[in-house]
Parts: structure tokens; C-alpha cells; sequence
């Protein structure tokens, strides 16, 4: 992936830099703006991807985040950036009431912005360049087909993030795709909280036959800790958004049907390329950059569990 992707920028992004009159990419500047928390391991592989893209293209990128999921202060920090006068501005937009206003007067001011991972549906209202991420509605939906292809008619899906709209459009697809009765459990990002709630609705329930988590690490392994405390491990179809070593090595052995990959590298990666080409040749996707959804199953779990432990998958 990691080599791939540079072969992207390179062939793509510094082949304008070394046309005449567009060098300088050294001076260039871009701020990622994100509401992944420090501790998520999600938003960790962007980051890694974004400071990849930097090393790689000579350009000085800077991450920032809000401790918590806090759509105040992530709009504090987008205008900060602004005030920074960055070439460009990269930004997750899971509400995009709340940070409409802040990226509005980055456009305005002429930095140029893409949106990653969430706002697929409002970013060009807000006047942001492109979307790199996945397309939430069909992944979901994919999900519950397949699920439901499993055998599954009771689901419950954990929803990690409640008010962060990515996450609400994961469980409202999901009971699209799904079909049968599906109840959306609300947590926190407590893996503790998660595991004890997901254990009390299958006990208060035994019908339940199917769980779909909405991110891998901090509720998928949460969902195989609560199956296996409940003796269950193995005979509820479990699915997943996202990758993490724990659900991978549970779809290889079985007690998981998929993981959703994402593909979030390519989030930090290639806006850096996107803004660089902008900057110097003024180039734009025609559409939204899709890096998902790539469904990992039991055939390719092995294979994926040793890009995951590298920060890459």
C-alpha cells in the first residue's frame, strides 16, 4: 500500500513539480484539521498517511485534533489554521452544522480544502475542493446484505459516536440493507461500556443472531469479548467497519464474518498530492475519490493482519 501510493505521488504529483515553473514545493504548507482522538487507532493510520504524503512530496504538513469528540473545539481549529494562512487545509467533517461556518471562511479566505472521511454530502456546498473517503451509505448497506445472505434477522448495530453523522448513516444503511429488525445500541468510546452493554442486550434478547460494529477496535473486539463471555463466540454473525489485529485474526479463525476496510491511509495520503497538484497546475477531480468500501474476508484476513500491525491497514 505504502509503496503504491508513492508511486501515485510521484507519478502524479511530482512530474508537475518537475515541469517548468512549478517548482517550490518545499515552501508548501497543508493542516489537517480531524476529530480523531489521540487515542484512536483509526485516525493513528491517517496520521500516518498524512506525514508519509509530507516526507514524500517535501511538503510541511501539521495534524491537529481535539482531545475528545468536541465539534467546538475542532472549529476553534480550523480557525486557527486559517489564521496560519496554510497552502491548504485538510478536514473529517462528521457535523457539518457545526464546522460548515469554520470551513466556509477558510474558503473565503483562498485556502483551498479537502474533506476526508465524513461530509461526503456537504462538502462542495461548503465549497471544499474534494472528498477522499468512503461512501458510508453503500458500505453499510453492503453490510447488511451480506449479513442478512448469513442467515441474520435480529441485528443490533454500536453506534460508537452518536451525533457524529458518519456513524448514524452506518447503522441507518445497515438496517436497510439488513432487512430485519435491527436496534441501534448508543455507547461511549468505552471499550468497557461497550462490552457490558453489547453482553446485556444479547442476554435480555436471545434472539439477536447478528451484530454489526461500527469500528473495529474500539467496538468489534468490545463484541468478541461480550460473545465469548456469553458462550457465543462464533454462532452470532459479527461484522465490522474497519481493521483492527484483534477482528482481522477473529475473521480468519471464523468468529467473524468481514471487515470493512476503509482504506483511511489514503485519507492523510492523497490530499497532500490533491493540494499539491492544485497549488501548481490548479487540478481538481472530476469526482469524489473513493477508497472504500473493500470487504476483508476469512481468504485474505491472514494477508491483511500484517499490513494492520505496520500502521497501514
Amino acid at each position: 500500500m505504502k509503496q503504491a501510493l508513492r508511486k501515485f505521488a510521484l507519478a502524479v504529483g511530482l512530474g508537475f513539480l518537475l515541469a517548468p515553473g512549478l517548482a517550490g514545493a518545499e515552501d508548501m504548507r497543508v493542516i489537517m484539521v480531524s476529530h480523531g482522538q489521540a487515542a484512536d487507532a483509526f485516525h493513528g493510520i491517517v496520521k500516518n498517511g498524512f506525514f508519509q504524503a509530507g516526507k514524500d512530496l517535501g511538503v510541511s504538513v501539521d495534524y491537529r485534533a481535539p482531545e475528545t469528540f468536541d465539534m467546538v473545539a475542532m472549529g476553534q481549529l480550523i480557525d486557527a489554521a486559517v489564521n496560519q494562512r496554510p497552502d491548504g487545509i485538510v478536514v473529517t467533517l462528521p457535523d457539518t452544522d457545526a464546522l460548515g461556518p469554520a470551513v466556509k471562511r477558510a474558503v473565503e479566505s483562498g485556502i483551498p480544502v479537502i474533506a476526508v472521511n465524513s461530509g461526503q454530502d456537504a462538502y462542495k456546498t461548503l465549497g471544499a475542493l474534494a472528498f477522499v473517503g468512503q461512501d458510508e451509505a453503500l458500505a453499510a448497506r453492503m453490510a447488511g446484505e451480506r449479513l442478512k445472505e448469513a442467515g441474520g434477522k435480529k441485528a443490533i448495530c454500536i453506534n460508537v459516536e452518536p451525533g457524529n453523522v458518519t456513524i448514524d448513516i452506518r447503522c441507518n444503511s445497515f438496517t436497510e440493507g439488513f432487512g430485519g429488525a435491527v436496534n441501534v445500541l448508543q455507547t461511549s468510546m468505552d471499550p468497557a461500556d461497550i462490552e457490558a452493554k453489547v453482553r446485556a442486550a444479547l442476554q435480555a434478547d436471545p434472539e439477536i443472531d447478528t451484530i454489526l460494529s461500527t469500528a473495529a477496535m474500539v467496538a468489534g473486539e468490545p463484541a468478541l469479548k461480550a460473545l465469548k463471555a456469553t458462550g457465543q463466540l462464533g454462532k452470532i454473525n459479527l461484522g465490522s467497519f474497519d481493521l483492527s489485529p484483534a477482528m482481522l485474526e477473529a475473521v480468519r479463525d471464523g468468529n467473524a464474518i468481514f471487515c470493512i476496510d476503509q482504506q483511511q491511509y489514503m485519507y492523510g495520503y492523497l490530499p497532500v498530492a490533491l493540494l499539491q497538484l492544485y497549488k501548481h497546475s490548479k487540478i481538481v477531480p472530476a469526482n469524489d475519490v473513493l477508497t472504500g468500501p473493500r470487504f476483508v474476508t476469512k481468504d485474505m484476513a491472514a494477508e491483511v493482519i500484517d499490513l494492520s500491525t505496520k500502521g497501514i491497514r
